[in-house]
């Protein structure tokens, strides 16, 4: 259930505030070797928090830390935490250091738009995620020269000016609100004081001594609260700018407000609020399947990967596959729906915890008596449902409504091979759902081989702020170095997934989407299907049996990379 919220002593707010607003400029005028080593001081403390930080996660989602499905309270809670920190050391540094923030040959102009080579951004990284890539596509008006040159620019602080930033922290993943406070500090150079969302203000001690140094020198104050106290942050005037994680309905209450007149004032753009801010809303996402050659294992492999991209966290997910597309005329969307319906049912139990995720499944049953309830492995009652055949121009709730819990919806499309079939799928993607934030694309390489100039046209043709090829787009999410966001071109009075990229490492200016590659099968697997890597099933998938062990190892390892602790992690890996 959501907390009840309690009033609140404004006065509590005010005196952060006033904190905050008279350490900024001291703030904007640290040095970058200074910033880079607070950077560096960070590492240990996500370290001495880790163990806690997924106990409580994990209690507060209904298992226990030692769970299966704690795997992904690491990779969500201390790994990203660690892995951004590392990545955008990595770049402060070489900026401190006055070398160039992109490594010769990372740029690059292709089919008339610059793209910049992200990731891999280390030796480390090829040897980690072996197999893993990738690319930013840059907007049309941004060239070469000009992708170089603006790199790393917002970090040098000229364009700083002192200032208060809110962050209104999600309530879903842990590590959500402690990147957009890295990103508020260091990319727009102000002191920040972030709201706890209700559903995980547990983290809140964890935070604080992680950011401990920042809370001691005056830039960064955590407080608690729910709506009352955001609106009353929202329109303090001692805040400048303001970074939101939610929902549509989030962003417009903001703005435009909630009384009888919002409606009007949002039609007109009449905005209540008028500071900057920025927001990452989710949307619908969509996991589009081409067909191809697959075999027995390549079927039971993107099962799995399917279903990770709609059960990690239980679907409370704003970028969680809602929607399969699949090709109607292929045999094999229904041996995959096969596998899919028994990994589901494989899996342990584990509750739908986000508040009002009850009744919003309860929504989908009823618009689908006929909805396929699967259950959990040990689940006395079905708790997943799976949703076929739905019709791709109708009004279904699951095409128009981020269910955000553990609901799959299946369309399919026509097409009488794979170029058809992908055209279709992004008309189907870029017309009928809403959002635009992230889409994932699975195809075997002898697909993208045998229709290279159609998947190349599905890949710049889809518009999402991160497209994962093989590679559930969620994964964006936690590297650093890609930038996440919505893609661009939404506006106040139609916000879709929200405007501004976060995560952005690098500081590129001028992006337009991020493309994740990675094999389509894992080793040694791969070496047979034209996807050869060093990578075995990743961690985060649900149904790998080492997570926990796995990312319990890679969380020091990344935050003090060695040989050694590498051939440990690949050994609890290849067991999963």
């Amino acid at each position: 259930m959501m907390p009840v919220e309690q009033a609140f002593d404004s006065a509590l707010c005010d005196r952060a505030l006033s904190e905050l607003a008279s350490a900024a400029r001291s703030w904007t005028e640290t040095e970058l070797t200074e910033r880079a080593a607070l950077l560096e001081r960070m590492l240990p403390r996500v370290l001495e928090r880790a163990e806690a930080m997924v106990a409580d996660a994990a209690a507060a989602k209904g298992y226990r830390a030692d769970s299966p499905w704690a795997g992904e309270d690491w990779a969500g809670g201390p790994w990203a935490l660690v892995q951004n920190i590392r990545a955008m050391l990595r770049v402060v540094r070489r900026l401190a250091e006055g070398r160039p923030v992109l490594p010769p040959g990372t740029v690059a102009e292709r089919d008339g738009r610059t793209w910049v080579e992200v990731f891999p951004a280390s030796g480390w990284d090829r040897l980690l995620l072996n197999g893993f890539s990738a690319s930013v596509r840059m907007l049309p008006s941004c060239s070469v020269t000009q992708a170089r040159v603006s790199a790393g620019r917002a970090y040098a602080g000229r364009d700083w000016r002192p200032g208060v930033a809110l962050v209104l922290g999600a309530g879903n993943v842990a590590a959500i609100t402690a990147l957009d406070i890295l990103h508020k500090l260091y990319a727009e150079g102000q002191v920040v004081v972030a709201k706890m969302n209700p559903v995980n203000a547990y983290l809140r001690p964890h935070f604080e001594h992680v950011f401990g140094e920042f809370v001691e020198r005056g830039w960064l104050r955590f407080v608690d609260g729910g709506a009352a106290v955001g609106a009353y942050l929202v329109t303090h005037s001692d805040v400048a700018s303001i970074h939101v994680t939610g929902s549509e309905r989030t962003h417009d209450a903001l703005v435009y407000g909630t009384d009888a007149d919002a409606g009007g004032r949002r039609r007109e753009d009449r905005p209540i609020l008028e500071k900057p801010l920025t927001s990452e809303l989710g949307g619908i996402s969509p996991c589009i399947v081409a067909p191809g050659p697959w075999s027995a294992a390549d079927f039971r492999f993107q099962a799995e990967h399917i279903v990770t991209s709609k059960m990690n966290n239980s679907g409370h997910n704003c970028i969680a596959s809602q929607i399969l597309v699949l090709p109607a005329e292929w045999e094999g969307s229904d041996r995959l729906l096969a596998e899919i319906r028994a990994v589901l049912r494989s899996l342990p139990e584990r509750p739908d915890y986000y508040p009002g995720a009850r009744e919003r499944i309860d929504a989908v049953c009823a618009a689908h008596p006929d909805a396929e309830r699967l259950a959990g492995a040990g689940a006395t009652t079905p708790q997943r449902l799976l949703v076929d055949a739905i019709q791709p121009d109708s009004a279904d709730r699951l095409l128009t409504d981020e269910v955000f819990a553990s609901v799959l919806g299946v369309v399919r499309l026509p097409g009488t091979g794979a170029p058809e079939f992908l055209a279709n799928a992004v008309d189907f993607a870029n017309h009928v759902l809403p959002g635009t934030l992230g889409a994932t694309l699975l195809l075997h390489p002898r697909t993208e081989r045998a229709h290279g100039p159609a998947v190349r046209a599905t890949i710049d043709e889809l518009r999402y702020g991160t497209v994962g090829v093989n590679c559930w787009s969620g994964v964006g999410f936690l590297l650093g170095y890609t930038p996440w966001g919505a893609h661009p071109g939404h506006t106040r009075q139609n916000i879709g997934s929200g405007i501004g990229f976060v995560h952005n490492a690098f500081a590129l200016e001028g992006i337009e989407k991020t493309i994740l590659r990675a094999p389509f099968a894992p080793a040694p697997r791969g070496l047979f299907t034209g996807s050869a890597s060093l990578s075995p099933r990743p961690p985060y998938f649900v149904t790998d049996r080492t997570a926990v062990t796995t990312m319990r190892k890679l969380v020091p390892f990344t935050a003090r990379p060695n040989l050694l602790a590498l051939a440990a992690i690949f050994a609890s890996a290849l067991r999963g």
